[in-house]
């Protein structure tokens, strides 16, 4: 009979045993998929963030192409030349529309950028009175929609000849990309002031203290760049306004 109770009593301990083998199984099992999925979810904060800080390098360098543009300067601050071969470069071309240089050229512009249904050409705009984030609009109903902007948009380098970057250097991947829903774009507000502005003070401390408006044209411009990532949801929209100011003589 004690030998019987004792054949009982190992039973019992091996089952409570293989109980605690199973526990311990299923808790690392919980272990190395907690991990796995903490590590993906990593993974893919990391792959948004860069995809996120390409697209918006790639904007920083639209809004850069718009101010050469404007200046009609190379990147390297030369005069920009025009190209017979390549009419949009410098905006050689009379059918493609022009950054204005004198005062009476601006009210033409704006008069024929006025006539368009995206009143925008070539990169340059009228003031937007409507609906201003045209990035997030796609029914025609409320207003411009991006698709509609893309399409009168300048890409990167097509009015200013600037380079992609070369084997050894290369540009933004970003900048490259020619699709309808890819790459990136610019366009330039052209808003006039009225010419009793330049005889204002931006900053006034004391009358010997004083920052004027020495425009010419006197236009103030509002540039918008977008640029799209690789991931399809992914888009940057950066906005700044360029003063091209005229140094005295």
């Amino acid at each position: 009979m004690q030998h019987m109770h004792f054949s009982r009593i190992q039973r019992r301990q091996h089952g409570v045993a293989l109980f605690v083998v199973i526990v311990f199984v299923m808790l690392s099992m919980l272990l190395t998929l907690w991990a796995s999925r903490t590590s993906l979810f990593n993974e893919m904060v990391i792959s948004n963030d860069a995809d996120y800080q390409r697209a918006f390098e790639a904007a920083q360098a639209l809004q850069q192409d718009a101010e050469l543009d404007i200046r009609g300067e190379n990147s390297d601050g030369t005069t920009c030349i025009k190209d017979a071969g390549n009419p949009k470069i410098c905006r050689g071309a009379t059918s493609i529309a022009q950054i204005p240089l004198e005062a009476q050229e601006v009210g033409l512009l704006l008069a024929d950028l006025n006539t368009t249904t995206e009143k925008c050409r070539n990169g340059l705009c009228i003031k937007r009175t409507a609906k201003q984030d045209f990035w997030n609009n796609t029914d025609q109903s409320l207003g411009i929609t991006l698709a509609q902007m893309t399409g009168v948009g300048a890409r990167y380098g097509e009015y200013t000849g600037a380079q992609l970057g070369s084997t050894s250097n290369p540009a933004n991947p970003i900048l490259s990309e020619t699709d309808a829903d890819k790459g990136g774009w610019y366009w330039i507000e052209v808003l006039p002031y009225d010419e009793s502005s330049k005889n204002s003070g931006l900053i006034v401390g004391s009358p010997t203290n004083l920052l004027p408006l020495n425009l010419l044209p006197n236009v103030v411009y509002r540039i918008t760049s977008l640029a799209y990532g690789r991931k399809p949801n992914t888009m940057v929209v950066l906005q700044q306004t360029y003063v091209r100011q005229k140094l005295k003589d």
